[in-house]
């Protein structure tokens, strides 16, 4: 029970790494504000699922994170319910394309950064003022490995990841001296919708460079997103956790 007592929000909640997420946070006793774009019986259903397996509350929240309006909105009903906000998980993300950069409009580009950066760092500056009040809190933000490697053909999501990666550091040394932890955590190929996305040559290939020679499972970026969120990681900040599955050659 890492997080027991703890109000946590996870975006991208409903499915893939973030559902992992919701579910691991909830199994050692937060309560969460799970996020989804758009809201469905199935998603309902979930939340109500990980609530009586738990026993923690669960608040399905949601918001499209291209609608800055509607990002606002969310922090304020966030906050409505509750001024106590100890766990922030940027989790929401997208792949639009994976093609080479001269076949790229500025459109997919802008569009990508929309979702996989400025969302996160608009919901970031709403819910770490409820952190700095109290003096702590903890942040993790859901990078990729692809921002620190740069894979072929996806310019504009790897280009967005590494600046969340760059955030993370100045986030760290900015909230710091209110006592509010920023870390991010790396995942590489994992199985989830979003990571089949990826070309069956370049996956074999990836494999190949991995010392464990399988994707991640979901649930393990969750154990990993867990840890530094919890009081476990209390003196990390600032730091990129790969968890890739030994990407050394």
């Amino acid at each position: 029970m890492l997080l027991e007592g703890k109000k946590a929000v996870v975006t991208g909640s409903n499915r893939g790494i973030g559902k992992a997420i919701l579910e691991k946070f909830a199994e050692n006793g937060a309560e969460v504000f799970a996020h989804a774009r758009k809201q469905t019986r199935e998603f309902e259903a979930e939340c109500r699922r990980i609530e009586e397996k738990c026993q923690v509350k669960v608040h399905p929240v949601y918001f499209d994170a291209e609608k800055k309006g509607e990002i606002r909105q969310a922090a304020k009903e966030i906050s409505a319910i509750s001024r106590e906000i100890d766990i922030l998980v940027n989790n929401m993300g997208t792949v639009n394309s994976v093609k080479l950069f001269q076949m790229t409009t500025m459109e997919e580009i802008r569009r990508e950064f929309d979702v996989n950066f400025f969302a996160q760092m608009e919901l970031t500056q709403y819910l770490s003022r409820l952190m700095v009040r109290r003096k702590r809190g903890s942040i993790v933000n859901i990078s990729s490995c692809a921002g620190m490697d740069g894979n072929t053909g996806m310019l504009q999501y790897v280009s967005s990841k590494a600046a969340l990666i760059g955030a993370t550091k100045r986030l760290a040394i900015e909230l710091g001296v209110a006592g509010i932890r920023v870390n991010s955590v790396a995942p590489g190929l994992t199985e989830t919708d979003m990571g089949s996305q990826m070309r069956e040559d370049l996956e074999r290939e990836t494999l190949q460079h991995l010392v464990i020679k399988r994707k991640a499972e979901p649930e393990e970026i969750a154990n990993a997103v867990v840890f530094l969120a919890s009081d476990m990681a209390s003196f990390i900040t600032g730091q990129t956790l790969r968890v890739d599955g030994g990407m050394l050659n």
